[in-house]
């Protein structure tokens, strides 16, 4: 853990050992990121360029099937994940109650630039809604034909809630 990730930690009175007793990994930011998407506000989405090229395809082939998605979120910095995290705090939340939910700063696998959060027309955005869409159903059966998989679902390890629009691209 390098001193600026473990101050980033303290500051948010995050104990680094609860994650890793957790199983939580540090993820690294990549070197090289590239435009998965844009979205009608042009906000720009950006994943390593493997992974972007394979959310284009996915994605282009659940198109072709009459299916849409569309991303809700990819790559997130680690100083990001530290202000949602922080924000969450001034809101009154408890750690607990955070991290069940967000990744501590570090340890998001948004952090890879491999993680994306999709979402689909008429589903409310991040919330388990989504696994009763056509979206949700066609990655089921397909997401791992282009190296994606659902990271957290119901029961996981991780300790996080399940999130049916969360799934990390894998070469």
């Amino acid at each position: 853990m390098t001193p600026e990730l473990a101050a980033r930690l303290a500051e948010l009175g995050i104990a680094p050992a609860d994650l890793l007793a957790r199983g939580l990994a540090i993820h690294a930011e990549p070197a090289e990121l590239a435009l998965a998407e844009s979205n009608a506000e042009g906000r720009e989405f950006l994943l390593i360029p493997a992974a972007a090229a394979a959310w284009q395809a996915m994605r282009r082939a659940a198109a072709d099937q009459g299916v849409e998605m569309f991303l809700l979120s990819a790559f997130r910095s680690v100083a990001r994940q530290h202000e949602i995290v922080a924000a969450k705090l001034a809101c009154g939340l408890s750690l607990d109650q955070i991290l069940r939910v967000s990744a501590a700063p570090g340890f998001s696998e948004h952090h890879t630039g491999c993680a994306v959060d999709i979402g689909a027309p008429g589903s409310p955005p991040l919330e388990e809604a989504f696994e009763t869409t056509a979206a949700y159903g066609w990655l089921e059966r397909r997401a791992a034909d282009f190296g994606f998989h659902l990271s957290y679902p119901r029961g996981n390890a991780s300790g996080y809630l399940y999130e049916p629009w969360h799934w990390r691209w894998r070469a």
